[in-house]
């Protein structure tokens, strides 16, 4: 084994043996258990700025689709978002699906079609479109429908010396515990940690999404992040010991969500 692996799960152990959330009593000491994979599908596109008008229209046509499946249990949430920080070739807006199963996104996919979603005068439009299916085993959110909430995605890609378990640490020991207690403050309505189910992108990447309901929510979730931090220094040493800083990227969104 290199230096370089031992270095990493040195530092690993001996942040999992002193407790990575120094927060509240409840937080340190409550298990953390993988729940059953959730599965999400999101189509993001790249719309000429004279289009961005229509795309809630053409959303409105999708929702009455995913309204159906929700109700029937196939779904347990979707929404769509639209991008604040536009990158130069980047994503511009994105509509997203969630079920326990494939078959319950796949099929829901179907309907889409079946509907005429996926052949739209808006689509047609688009300069850009990327497809993704993620799946996590760590979530959680507060059942109701948010308009003009706001997502945040942080995306991670480990480092090729990470423990194969390393999402699955750091998910139980620093985000969950954290997370869990913004969704109860009420600053998030949903959390999640991804990994790809498909992978369209490197297996390494990961991605942590929180939806809060106003932009306060965001404040407290950094606010939150921050003091972590002080509280345990090993948080920021054993995040960039697994983790390539060069393979970090964010993203921010207006978010309409809806959640069984």
């Amino acid at each position: 084994m290199s230096s370089k692996r031992l270095s990493v799960l040195a530092i690993v152990c001996a942040f999992v043996t002193a407790g990575a959330w120094a927060g509240s009593a409840s937080a340190q000491t409550a298990e953390v258990k993988d729940k059953p994979p959730m599965y999400s599908y999101v189509s993001s596109w790249t719309y000429p700025r004279a289009r961005w008008g229509d795309v809630d229209k053409n959303n409105a046509a999708t929702d009455k689709v995913m309204e159906k499946a929700m109700a029937s249990g196939v779904l347990v949430g979707y929404g769509s978002d639209a991008y604040l920080i536009h990158e130069s070739e980047g994503a511009t807006h994105d509509d997203w699906f969630s079920s326990m199963s494939m078959a319950g996104l796949l099929n829901t996919l179907d309907e889409v079609y079946k509907a005429g979603g996926a052949a739209s005068a808006l689509l047609m439009s688009a300069t850009k479109h990327s497809d993704a299916m993620w799946v996590s085993r760590y979530y959680n959110w507060r059942s109701g429908s948010w308009k003009g909430a706001y997502t945040r995605t942080a995306v991670y890609k480990l480092k090729p010396g990470a423990p194969n378990d390393a999402v699955e640490m750091l998910s139980k020991n620093v985000f969950v515990p954290m997370l869990e207690k913004l969704l109860a403050d009420g600053a998030l309505v949903e959390y999640e940690v991804d990994v790809q189910a498909v992978h369209t992108e490197s297996p390494d990447v990961f991605a942590i999404d929180v939806i809060a309901p106003t932009a306060e929510g965001l404040d407290k979730w950094s606010a939150a992040v921050r003091d972590a931090g002080r509280k345990n220094p090993l948080i920021g040493a054993t995040i960039g010991a697994l983790t390539d800083s060069s393979g970090h990227h964010d993203y921010l969104s207006r978010t309409n969500a809806a959640y069984k």
